[in-house]
């Protein structure tokens, strides 16, 4: 279908108006999604960002069958399409934000509070509104331009990977809720630029000198709208207005000042900060953004959190401030003049108790309570690597001259350092989950893998001591996969864990200590004399007898204890994992889901308890990924098949037909599946590589975004199915190569582990940038003719919806896959998709779904 604007479709994408607001609208796209995750991570949980990705999906998805099923749409001058588009994304934006932060989803309620239910859909209606928008304008344009398709999903996707770069940058000094209002700026911008006629501004800028002042409003309004002036011209200064005032508010946040209240993210009374903020005298005395985190100071006369703390401690408890990481997680700070008689009655006082005068690493220390242990207990050098500077900025205790920090991921410091340790402290850096509510379910936690423990192991002294702290639950759970964790990585370096293992419980933690070598007799007597002073109940060690557990914090049965034997004498062990309640098999850095703990047996338990537990969801985080998988399917089935539907049995008099052949629904299809399946656990795998997942969020999207619109750029030039073949051949050497480069070279600094990964995903994104826009030629050189070699209809907009629709399946999909059977299963199967997609771009596939769906007098060809 030919645009209206001849000027316009006589350029490749349609000239530089419309490809440089293009550019801008995916820009706004990218930065406010990846944002939006960042702000529900603060002011909900993880798992509502994860459904952010979906969500985006979905309203590309929708455009596609919007456009599809409503014709008149794909006509019209594509610099006013644009302009709407992008007027409509930015007002949107604002919309979408406030109604969730004003009308926030409370999911621990839901399962009897029916409300719920149907603010979680307005919360998906909404937050899909600004990408459905930007999928207007794309697919559009996809349409109004197929011979340039090339061009015009280079330029998106060229935007997009801005849009990366933008919203790693901009947090630092604009924070979460100014991140929303330069979305805004971004997209208000794209509907003015498309506005204007860069062809003929010179001769107005000229006509202006010589133009009388009453002349002059009539050239400007030329300028800026072609068609329709005096809507143009409305849009233009709605457009405008909303520009202003998301400058405004930039400005006011950029300088330090109060900026519009109404706009300051609202955290879920669940989280930890809220909690805080209802002690008596509480208040926020430091907060502030950076890429990945917000980091909230509270001070207040009520928070006393020092986990593991012994009962028999009965001296005062110091000073303390409390520090939050996207409003959870509650870590202590504490001064460096505080009394520190308490630090004798904590879990990991122990291991200075066995080594007083250790070098002592601690990993991720957060507020500072390990750091603070380490210098009142040990004459030794401690070292500090803290991956958040924000943290290290706001805590005294590392400005302490014996503490030499790093900044810095704790794996990343292992494989870079060359140092040996007596002790290596692996931080408590989490607040209390219960493991049934599956609230964490999603979160890669890569500190508490195999991989991870042989690392720390590698850098002990022959008879140094790692130490590690979880949260107690009943049945054993958090407890039980530590200490699998650590009988694993002792038994993959050939050592001995029944000899090299001691576990012990207070009333509401679990420690437990890894030594390079076997404990010595001496040892093991000094531990449970430190044990039973503080009133900890062993629950493994050498030689432990039944009677030696369960006398302090007394339970009907010595579970610990007993769980602990079990698993150590399991053979297989297999065995064991196949029949526990919980899945409690130790992560990998394949499968680094330390949060997740849901196997289906519990699923008559959870049900049973729905509507009566208090947990989100009712309980099961997996039910929740589960839940959207199946609503992702009728979703996905009903914007691909309601154009077929409509256009089949609609009695319209139009002289067009629009085609559904099967091969287009097979390969968009396979391109849709296939990039999402490549893309997540590419994100998830490179959180280890690069220390952080807004870090990874970045780095990979920019990579496969940037070289992926390289690739469709000059996709014309390359040959399709060789490109497909190449393709599929790199995913399947990822899980090969992969650990391999990241064990090169994982111990190199941030910024050159940052370039390895560009030139890492350069050759992959440049391969997946072809195909889309290949197949869009290849649908137009395919395309029928109707009565006078008119051409007709390629349904282009169906097969822009197909491949949004299945991208709803995949993201859901691959992190369900992932969860169960690790990354490399999950790119495995993207390579599969990436061949499907190889089989179908064949000359001699079948043609069509149903022949052709013809509506009204089109006739045949």
């Amino acid at each position: 279908m030919k645009p209206t604007n001849e000027s316009s479709s006589s350029k490749p994408g349609g000239g530089l108006a419309i490809q440089s607001s293009l550019f801008l609208l995916f820009a706004a796209m990218l930065t406010f999604e990846i944002n939006l995750m960042r702000l529900f991570s603060v002011a909900q949980f993880y798992h509502f960002a994860f459904m952010i990705v979906s969500i985006a999906l979905l309203g590309f998805g929708a455009s596609g069958t919007a456009l599809t099923i409503f014709p008149a749409l794909q006509r019209g001058d594509p610099k006013q399409r644009l302009s709407q588009s992008a007027f409509a994304m930015g007002l949107s934006i604002l919309a979408a934000y406030l109604l969730t932060n004003h009308l926030p989803f409370d999911s621990f309620s839901i399962a009897w509070d029916r409300r719920q239910v149907w603010i979680l859909v307005l919360h998906y209606v909404a937050l899909a509104a600004p990408f459905f928008c930007s999928g207007m304008a794309l697919g559009f344009l996809l349409n109004a331009f197929p011979q340039s398709a090339g061009t015009t999903y280079s330029v998106n996707l060229l935007g997009s990977a801005a849009g990366c770069v933008i919203a790693l940058l901009a947090p630092a000094y604009l924070g979460g809720e100014g991140m929303v209002t330069l979305s805004i700026a971004l997209a208000s911008l794209a509907g003015i630029t498309s506005s204007f006629r860069f062809r003929q501004f010179a001769n107005w800028k000229c006509h202006c000198e010589r133009s009388a002042r009453s002349n002059l409003l009539a050239k400007t309004g030329s300028l800026l709208w072609e068609n329709r002036p005096r809507n143009g011209i409305l849009r233009i200064v709605a457009a405008s207005v909303l520009f202003l005032f998301s400058l405004l508010d930039l400005g006011l946040r950029f300088t330090g000042n109060p900026s519009f209240a109404f706009l300051d993210l609202r955290i879920s009374p669940y989280k930890s900060l809220s909690y805080t903020l209802q002690y008596p005298d509480s208040s926020v005395i430091h907060r502030q953004w950076n890429a990945f985190s917000r980091v909230d100071v509270v001070r207040s006369g009520g928070i006393h959190s020092l986990p593991g703390l012994s009962y028999r401690y009965l001296g005062p408890l110091p000073s303390l401030d409390g520090l939050l990481v996207d409003g959870g997680d509650l870590s202590s700070i504490l001064q460096s003049s505080s009394d520190s008689a308490f630090v004798f009655f904590l879990p990991n006082s122990l291991v200075f108790h066995l080594r007083p005068r250790a070098a002592a690493l601690i990993l991720e220390p957060r507020g500072g309570l390990d750091i603070f242990t380490a210098l009142a207990l040990s004459s030794g050098q401690a070292t500090a690597v803290e991956v958040n500077p924000l943290i290290v900025n706001v805590s005294p205790v590392y400005d302490d001259p014996r503490v030499q920090v790093h900044v810095e991921s704790d794996r990343s410091f292992l494989r870079r350092t060359g140092s040996k340790y007596d002790v290596i402290v692996l931080s408590l850096a989490s607040s209390y989950h219960p493991v049934r509510s599956g609230a964490y379910t999603l979160t890669e936690n890569y500190r508490y893998t195999v991989e991870s423990f042989q690392d720390a192991l590698a850098h002990l002294t022959p008879d140094g001591l790692l130490v590690a702290t979880r949260w107690l639950q009943d049945p054993p759970s958090e407890d039980l996969r530590l200490f699998a964790l650590a009988v694993t990585a002792l038994e993959k370096e050939n050592a001995d864990p029944r000899s090299q293992i001691v576990a012990f419980r207070g009333y509401n933690t679990a420690t437990i200590l890894l030594k390079n070598s076997a404990f010595t007799a001496g040892e093991l007597s000094s531990i449970r004399a430190f044990l039973a002073g503080r009133a900890f109940d062993l629950t493994y060690a050498p030689g432990v007898q039944p009677d030696e557990t369960n006398q302090y914090n007394i339970l009907p049965e010595s579970t610990y204890y007993q769980t602990y034997l079990r698993l150590l004498d399991a053979d297989p062990r297999e065995a064991f994992y196949d029949d526990y309640e919980y899945d409690v098999r130790p992560p990998t850095d394949d499968h680094p889901f330390f949060g997740h703990y849901f196997k289906w047996t519990q699923a008559p338990q959870v049900i049973a308890e729905f509507g009566k537990a208090w947990q989100p969801f009712g309980g099961a985080g997996y039910f929740v990924i589960v839940a959207l998988l199946a609503l992702a399917i009728l979703l996905a089935v009903a914007l691909i098949l309601l154009p077929v539907a409509i256009t089949k049995y609609a009695k319209r008099d139009t002289r067009y037909a629009i085609r559904f052949p099967l091969r287009n629904l097979l390969y968009f299809g396979f391109l849709g599946f296939a990039f999402l399946l490549v893309e997540i656990p590419l994100l998830q795998r490179f959180i280890l590589y690069l220390g952080q997942p807004a870090f990874a969020f970045t780095a990979v999207l920019f990579s496969l975004l940037f070289f992926s619109g390289l690739g469709s750029r000059f996709s014309d030039r390359i040959p399709l199915r060789l490109s497909l073949a190449i393709l599929v051949i790199l995913i399947l050497l990822v899980p090969i190569l992969l650990p391999r480069l990241f064990a090169w070279t994982l111990g190199l600094p941030l910024t050159i582990r940052l370039g390895l990964t560009t030139l890492i995903l350069a050759p992959l994104g440049l391969l997946m940038g072809v195909p889309f826009p290949a197949g869009i030629r290849l649908m137009k050189q395919e395309q029928a003719y109707g009565p006078g070699n008119e051409a007709r209809d390629s349904s282009i907009p169906w097969v822009w919806a197909v491949n949004g629709a299945v991208s709803v399946i995949s993201s859901i999909l691959a992190a369900l896959l992932a969860l169960t059977f690790g990354f490399n299963w999950v790119l495995g199967l993207g390579a599969l998709c990436y061949a499907g997609a190889w089989l179908t771009s064949r000359s001699d596939w079948p043609s069509d779904l149903r022949g052709r769906v013809d509506h009204g007098a089109g006739g045949s060809p």
